[in-house]
């Protein structure tokens, strides 16, 4: 019998490429699904689901560039899981995600992203702006806005405009500033940041800065620690960077004079 599918004018893998633009997933078989998930997580049923998590993440803009610190812990309620999470994700070799909240959200859709930004480049014949692309992210997660995921993020990177920072929530929420820091032990890192941040410091102070920032809210807030990662994001694309136990810089940071209280 003589074949005729080269005349189906829909190839094949038609409808397995259209499932795969649109990422789907199962929700509760419930009437409400965010209905459900508040009754559930409110502390109002015994079966009362308390979700914790905790992490100190930053990123700040100056006149070279913008520098991203994290800390490495993962936990679960008191419980220490990891002590070496990757909590920056490299979307691009000009673009960076932070984690901050659910470690399987952030990792997901930032992953996601890097995918989407990816097909951009393929489209388009040039890179995706940082302001897009944290655009793209906040408008998929809105979608599942309610539905508990847990998202605090900074998209950073270097553009046509130059460098950018952005923060895009699991609510869909995005901003732009020069400065942010995101997780449980952020106001600690705020109080060094505030104190010392300029828009003009060199590129060594940046680092430094950073670093010291990330570790005083790992010394304060147990729900932070492990090793401090730093990245620079600079024209040519970001760079790593280092990587330092905090125990190291406990000691180094203790070994140095103090300035005298007024």
């Amino acid at each position: 019998m003589l074949k005729l599918d080269f005349l189906d004018p829909k190839p094949a893998f038609a409808e397995e490429q259209e499932t795969f633009d649109i990422p789907s997933f199962e929700i509760p078989a419930v009437h409400n699904p965010i209905q459900f998930l508040e009754q559930h997580t409110s502390g109002a049923t015994k079966t009362h689901i308390k979700i914790e998590h905790g992490t100190t993440t930053l990123a700040f803009k100056f006149k070279h560039g913008v520098v991203v610190a994290v800390d490495s812990r993962a936990t679960g309620g008191s419980y220490i899981a990891s002590q070496s999470v990757k909590k920056v994700i490299e979307i691009n070799p000009y673009l960076l995600g932070t984690m901050a909240g659910g470690a399987a959200d952030c990792s997901y859709w930032e992953r996601e992203l890097g995918r989407r930004c990816r097909l951009y480049e393929l489209r388009n014949k040039e890179r995706i702006s940082v302001a897009a692309a944290s655009k793209l992210l906040s408008n998929m997660v809105y979608a599942y806005k309610g539905m508990g995921l847990s998202m605090g993020t900074m998209v950073a990177g270097w553009d046509k405009t130059g460098p950018q920072l952005f923060y895009v929530d699991s609510d869909g929420q995005r901003l732009k500033a020069d400065l942010f820091s995101v997780g449980s032990g952020s106001t600690y890192a705020y109080g060094v940041l505030d104190s010392e941040y300029s828009f003009d410091m060199s590129v060594e102070k940046a680092i430094d800065l950073a670093r010291r920032s990330i570790y005083h809210a790992t010394f304060r807030d147990a729900y932070s620690g492990g090793v401090v990662n730093v990245y620079h994001v600079k024209e040519q694309g970001w760079e790593f960077i280092s990587q330092t136990d905090v125990t190291e810089l406990h000691y180094q940071y203790a070994a140095e004079p103090r300035p005298a209280l007024i």
